[in-house]
């Protein structure tokens, strides 16, 4: 009978443990986590975060909730993590795009703040790493208190902005520039200088796989093979739009230049399916 009470009393602190294990209610978050994009120039800055409040309490100073000279989070739970879209310039130091832990060394009138590219949540595994870049912050008291951290990007312009962090009475700010003038110049030089190589044999390629247009097909397929160094694939389409159209002996000839190229290339598929083709054609 002991035995027995005894397994009841344990399948039910078992039950009610699991019951309360796996709760469902939900409770606000001291900390909770934000996030936002801001587009500057041709790219985009998203940054994720958790934003911590004064609550009545001294944060930045020597004795404060964030100690001057100390490594803060940088906000609360875990790293704070920003994301450029393409490369970018913080502080006068070149970063590559991609994503980034940050961390920052808060003092009265500069912090130092440290980019590590991003692997985990865990701020504290970036402490003993090497940063891609360290980049000062200059601080401005201000007039008022903000009451939850923010990170945000501002003094936005065609192709610069600030990575700001504030906090209190206190707002640092980072600048940040991404290279645009160039890359729009570039593009305007690429597109108006008309159609690649590339695009003339995805159009052809594209009208000879829906049968249509086959004369135009050709005459895109040909600004490519016509040129210095024609490639066996580019060949090939050629040789298969002639077949289409009827124009066998000039089929043919294409379909031994791809062949020839292929073989020097030491594509045996195409070596096969010309030498296939040139048969078919031949007994035309």
């Amino acid at each position: 009978m002991k035995k027995l009470l005894f397994s009841i009393c344990t399948i039910a602190l078992v039950a009610f443990f699991a019951t309360t294990s796996n709760a469902q209610i939900k409770t606000p978050a001291p900390s909770p986590s934000a996030s936002s994009t801001q587009a500057i120039g041709l790219s985009d800055v998203k940054i994720e975060y958790s934003r911590p409040s004064v609550k009545g309490r001294k944060v930045f100073a020597a004795d404060g909730l964030v100690p001057y000279g100390k490594v803060w989070r940088t906000g609360a739970n875990q790293v704070s993590k920003v994301t450029f879209g393409a490369d970018v310039n913080v502080g006068g130091k070149d970063l590559k795009k991609g994503a980034y832990a940050i961390l920052t060394i808060p003092n009265a009138k500069s912090w130092a703040v440290h980019f590590y590219p991003y692997e985990t949540g865990n701020w504290g595994s970036y402490v003993e790493k090497t940063p891609a870049v360290i980049a000062a912050a200059e601080v401005k008291a201000l007039p008022f208190s903000v009451e939850s951290f923010i990170i945000m990007v501002n003094n936005i312009t065609d192709d610069s902005g600030n990575l700001e962090f504030i906090w209190d009475n206190v707002a640092a700010a980072v600048p940040m520039k991404f290279e645009v003038q160039k890359n729009v110049l570039a593009a305007i030089d690429k597109t108006l200088a008309g159609p690649t190589a590339g695009d003339y044999y995805a159009a052809g390629n594209y009208l000879l796989s829906i049968g249509k247009d086959l004369d135009k097909a050709l005459m895109y397929v040909q600004k490519v093979t016509k040129g210095d160094s024609p490639k066996f694939w580019q060949v090939r389409r050629e040789a298969l739009i002639l077949g289409k159209l009827g124009k066998v002996k000039e089929a043919i000839a294409a379909a031994k230049l791809s062949k020839d190229l292929a073989m020097k290339a030491g594509n045996d598929d195409y070596v096969k399916m010309n030498e296939d083709s040139i048969a078919e054609w031949m007994k035309l």
